[in-house]
């Protein structure tokens, strides 16, 4: 006989908790990178240079923040299931 999909048998709540992670993961790196590109305006509003150096520095390396906490939270994710 062959087995039934997976994806048949999985409880309509356990789908749910899985949109409900990662909706939180998206959530979470959005606001990382809208408060560290918000930090890098604050900045460069005190000490004003040429190319809004502190804006670029700041939202990029929010994004790098931000990428880290996703990959850290998707691999505990996978090791749970």
């Amino acid at each position: 006989m062959t087995e039934p999909n997976e994806s048949k048998n999985q409880k309509p709540s356990s789908r749910l908790s899985g949109y409900a992670r990662y909706s939180g993961i998206a959530f979470q790196m959005i606001a990382i990178i809208g408060l560290g590109s918000y930090g890098g305006m604050k900045l460069d509003e005190k000490w004003p240079n040429k190319y809004s150096l502190y804006t670029i520095i700041c939202s990029l390396l929010s994004v790098a923040i931000a990428t880290y906490f996703v990959i850290k939270q998707a691999n505990s994710i996978s090791k749970d299931k």
